[in-house]
């Protein structure tokens, strides 16, 4: 089979490529190299073909998807960002870049199955419980709140403590920052495409991916890269609010694995699917595991972002019925 992955460089992209490229697939990748100051990470696979170009740009996905038979849609602009500022850039590259590859397969005829890399931030908040009014959406959050230390959200309803639960496929939908607002766009737009078209589009929501080729040092990186650029500067990590923020953090090999079965299912699925370990741990937890054997100590400062959320952790019981997808964690 030949597949186009695009940000086939990337973090992820780069783990995809691997894994098609070991189970004899032809792989064409996309990809800018902004993201590596214009040069070629040492990963780069030689018998690759690499299409050096902006996603943005219409006529490079006409050259790369030119017969290929799946495509794998990986490159974006990822991370909180800075602040709104980002908006102009988030949307140029994640939804006038996908827009502009949904356009190119439609002139095309493209007719095989289309893998997109979304993420968990498309929920926002997680899936929270009252006692006493059972499911709730909690409210947005409040700077007010952040400076004084609440950051638990409670029911709106009653203002009652909740209780956070594993989130599924078919909960609201409710970004609430730029970058999730940019993912939930990519989902529609491909959703629509696959429709029109008749073929499956399988939307993989990436809980925080961690492992090797993580990038760091930059503003859009994803917590764990933000701790490991700490330590490795010999500097203690800091964790914002009470670090008791649940996440699900999944390898990024589990995660190239999820995209090769989506990929190559006899059955492709159409339809969003979590990819998570399905094991919860809170920020300050994986704050400490990065300091263990250097000595250095989280340094819990409080405060907190708007855009962030509190708890957000995956059933991923759906990827493993649709996929035969099941997280193993990193390789030995």
């Amino acid at each position: 089979m030949r597949v186009l992955v695009t940000g086939g460089l990337g973090f992820i992209g780069s783990h995809v490529v691997d894994l098609l490229v070991h189970g004899g697939h032809d792989v064409v990748v996309l990809d800018s190299l902004v993201a590596h100051g214009g040069v070629l990470p040492p990963w780069t696979r030689p018998e690759v073909r690499l299409v050096r170009a902006d996603i943005r740009d219409p006529d490079a996905w006409l050259v790369a998807a030119r017969e290929v038979d799946a495509v794998c849609h990986q490159a974006a602009r990822v991370g909180l960002g800075v602040d709104f500022g980002d908006v102009r850039a988030y949307v140029a590259d994640n939804d006038t870049g996908t827009a502009a590859g949904l356009w190119a397969l439609h002139e095309m005829g493209f007719e095989g199955p289309f893998v997109l890399a979304s993420s968990m931030v498309v929920y926002g908040e997680g899936r929270y419980c009252c006692a006493e009014h059972g499911d709730v959406r909690p409210r947005p959050r409040h700077a007010a709140d952040l400076d004084a230390g609440r950051f638990e959200p409670g029911c709106p309803r009653c203002d009652a403590p909740l209780r956070w639960a594993p989130i599924d496929e078919d909960a609201p939908l409710e970004p609430r920052n730029v970058y999730a607002a940019t993912k939930l766009h990519q989902e529609h737009l491909c959703a629509l495409f696959g429709r029109e078209h008749g073929l499956p589009v399988t939307a993989l929501r990436y809980h925080n991916v961690h492992g090797p080729r993580l990038p760091v040092d930059t503003p859009y990186a994803g917590v764990a890269a933000i701790f490991r650029s700490a330590v490795a500067r010999g500097e203690a990590p800091q964790v914002l609010e009470d670090g008791g923020q649940t996440r699900d953090f999944v390898h990024v090999t589990d995660v190239a694995r999820a995209n090769v079965l989506a990929l190559t299912a006899t059955e492709p699925y159409d339809g969003p699917l979590n990819v998570a370990s399905g094991i919860p741990r809170t920020v300050l937890e994986l704050a400490r595991s990065t300091c263990e054997g250097t000595g250095l100590e989280p340094d819990v400062v409080g405060g907190g972002r708007l855009g962030d959320v509190r708890h957000v952790v995956a059933g991923p019981s759906r990827a493993a019925a649709a996929i035969g997808f099941r997280a193993t964690g990193p390789p030995p």
